[in-house]
């Protein structure tokens, strides 16, 4: 039986029991519908070999050689992750567009007696869906942002807001980045087909009639560029402002960055990219702060020299804020209570 999605929200009304993703394991990385298993019936390097003889020598050869490295991988895979599944379990099988892949691979979970659902349209059908959401319709809601200088805890803030009730879209979670030149994280980013899909997931689940808080963000988190349809709601979106003394920003920023003060060698190499900006005299002059452990100090004159007059050039731009938390010690308890009046003056208008 074919599935067919409608919507984005017919994921959460599949009643099956498990996802599985039968494309190549490169296929799988680059996105894949969400809580998806990839159980490939064709390696990345099988999938080529494939083709090549479908191109180069004879179709039936290539449909012959596909059929018993699908057979294989099938055995493989009910031999090892799926040895444990009973006889009522329910998967909803897919791959690139509902052809051969997943429909051999379902043909063989069904002659075993399973009840095998296969997706119509394949992976493609699931991101037309995310594309329509972030490309072709505007965003159904209404916008907050989260703004302040380098910092002042923005990312803590949205954490704070969700405990407090508030809608949130975290897109630096999302995209697996701080935003910044210092802010790539452990395990790099996520795929932008994957980065959306994520993003589209966590936005229609939203409720339209309810402010959503957003950090400000540039058009791009690291690598991962902003959908139009949300980078267009950000630019005419109202906003919030975080205040916070210099030198408790710069010390927060040691704690929030240890990871990469962690590493030193990390460290000097990205304060050499901005000898562009400062020059290499002043970069040097960092990198000496950074040696010896300085962290504090160094987050300090980083805030005074390159962030704080790149946010006072584009605040000229801006709107007042709707509301301005001013935070003297960037603590828990302080985060909990700015965030409950943030919550209060934009959801109370």
């Amino acid at each position: 039986m074919a599935v067919e999605l409608a919507s984005l929200a017919d994921l959460d009304r599949l009643g099956i029991d498990e996802i599985i993703d039968v494309r190549s394991p490169s296929e799988y990385a680059e996105d894949h519908l969400p809580g998806a298993v990839n159980l490939p019936v064709l390696s990345d390097a099988e999938r080529a070999r494939v083709g090549t003889v479908y191109v180069q020598q004879d179709r039936f050869l290539a449909r012959k050689l596909g059929a018993a490295l699908v057979a294989r991988n099938a055995a493989a895979h009910l031999e090892g992750p799926l040895a444990d599944r009973d006889g009522g379990w329910r998967p909803l099988v897919y791959c690139w567009r509902g052809g051969q892949r997943s429909g051999s691979f379902a043909s063989i979970l069904s002659q075993i007696g399973w009840r095998v659902e296969l997706l119509r349209g394949g992976y493609r059908s699931f991101r037309r869906l995310v594309v329509r959401a972030l490309y072709d319709d505007p965003l159904p809601f209404r916008v907050v942002l989260v703004d302040g200088m380098t910092g002042t805890g923005k990312t803590e803030m949205l954490a704070h807001l969700a405990a407090a009730g508030a809608q949130v879209v975290d897109l630096e979670g999302l995209a697996a980045h701080r935003g910044s030149l210092f802010g790539a994280v452990a395990g790099g980013q996520p795929p932008q087909k994957l980065f959306e899909s994520r993003l589209a997931m966590q936005l229609f689940r939203l409720d339209p009639a309810r402010p959503v808080f957003v950090e400000a963000e540039s058009a791009k988190v690291g690598e991962r560029i902003l959908p139009p349809a949300l980078w267009a709601a950000m630019k005419r979106a109202d906003h919030v402002r975080l205040e916070a003394p210099r030198p408790v920003r710069a010390a927060y920023l040691a704690r929030a960055y240890a990871d990469l003060t962690a590493d030193r060698a990390a460290l000097l190499a990205v304060l050499e990219k901005l000898a562009p900006y400062h020059g290499h005299a002043q970069v040097e002059a960092w990198q000496a702060l950074a040696r010896a452990g300085a962290f504090a100090a160094l987050a300090e004159e980083l805030i005074a020299a390159h962030y704080d007059p790149r946010y006072a050039k584009s605040a000229r731009r801006r709107a007042p804020p709707r509301a301005v938390a001013r935070l003297e010690q960037l603590e828990p308890e302080e985060f909990a209570q700015a965030a409950r009046r943030i919550r209060g003056a934009v959801e109370g208008d």
